[in-house]
């Protein structure tokens, strides 16, 4: 979603100093510097409604991987390409992050925690404050996970250490903002801090932005995650079962640096129902949505070509990476077998994440 007034779509502006303005969702009055070009106002608390589903998201996420758990977040349909939610959700993503990879938290009691604490870093921040919402989110997670208090002082330290650290990086970059690319630079120097001072290892993210074509004011070549993505193709006979499982589970972990497709030899008229019915089952993921059977001459010329094991010919295309996963093929099979293969592709999704091209 572009930056636009939620009302009417007109574009945001910002004014040089505090008037009083009324929301148009609940009619509060505040003062605010933000309004759209034809004079609508949305309060903080109406621009992040939806936000509190965050916490159910985060306590089913089983990811080591901080990035993967914000973009799970960041698709929601709440969630702007500029706004104050991102004060929130860096945080969340962090924690679940910590929790999954050792960290002892209680993470309901933690979210609960960092939900509150966020929403009271108003949008905007980055510019009036000098402090952006983002940056801060790492030393509010910093001190939930320690215990930090006023009164504290080696928790203290770290604290304000882990947001300076985080704010120096965005200082690095400079501006305009961006909320994608703040929260990424802030979850980056979060994940080397707390290996290096809790001894808590959360899975290094590799980021590839998706977003510049929403962002008004993307800086382009500047911005460090500015990189062209690659390609991935799964590819089996009839594109029905296997392939498309790979798609979809391609889709859900690898969205940020890679785009992934699947395709076949042949076509079949509709997707393995057994894959259907469980992709929603395990991971809510409706297959039927978006995906259909397709020949490889109908998707993008890609950089990597995965088989699933069925020993299929690969027409016209030259030179390019080649990988036979050897997938024992589930149709038919029982719930046991399917849910097997289904992991398996899983793990071989989540490893490309380390992979040098």
């Amino acid at each position: 979603m572009k930056e636009e007034c939620l009302i009417c779509k007109a574009p945001l502006e910002y004014l040089k100093e505090d008037i009083e303005m009324e929301c148009e969702l609940c009619h509060k009055k505040e003062k605010s510097k933000t309004r759209c070009v034809n004079g609508h106002y949305v309060c903080n608390e109406c621009h992040m409604q939806g936000i509190d589903s965050l916490i159910g998201i985060c306590m089913g996420e089983t990811s080591k991987n901080p990035v993967i758990i914000l973009n799970q977040m960041m698709s929601q349909p709440f969630c702007h390409m500029h706004g104050p939610e991102h004060h929130v959700m860096v945080g969340m993503a962090l924690l679940t992050a910590y929790k999954n990879s050792g960290g002892d938290i209680d993470l309901g009691k933690a979210l609960v925690e960092m939900n509150g604490r966020g929403k009271s870093v108003p949008g905007g921040a980055c510019g009036f404050w000098g402090a952006c919402g983002a940056g801060i989110s790492t030393g509010m997670f910093l001190s939930i996970v320690t215990g930090s208090t006023p009164l504290g002082k080696d928790n203290f330290g770290l604290s304000h250490k882990m947001t300076a650290k985080a704010l120096g990086a965005i200082g690095e970059i400079g501006g305009p903002r961006c909320c994608k690319r703040d929260s990424y630079l802030s979850i980056l120097q979060a994940v080397d801090f707390v290996r290096e001072k809790l001894r808590i290892a959360m899975e290094q993210p590799r980021i590839c932005c998706s977003y510049s074509g929403q962002n008004n004011q993307c800086i382009g070549t500047r911005c460090p995650f500015c990189k062209k993505k690659k390609k991935i193709a799964f590819i089996c006979v009839h594109n029905s079962c296997r392939s498309q499982i790979a798609e979809a589970l391609g889709k859900k972990y690898l969205s940020d640096f890679c785009d992934c497709y699947s395709a076949g030899t042949e076509t079949k008229p509709q997707i393995n129902r057994d894959a259907v019915r469980l992709m929603k089952q395990e991971y809510g993921i409706d297959m039927e949505r978006d995906q259909y059977s397709k020949l490889i001459q109908d998707i993008p010329e890609a950089d990597l070509y995965v088989s699933m094991g069925c020993n299929v010919a690969c027409p016209n295309i030259p030179g390019k990476q080649r990988v036979n996963w050897g997938l024992d093929d589930p149709t038919g099979k029982n719930d046991r077998f399917f849910l097997d293969v289904i992991r398996k592709i899983e793990k071989n999704i989540r490893q490309f994440r380390e992979m040098e091209w």
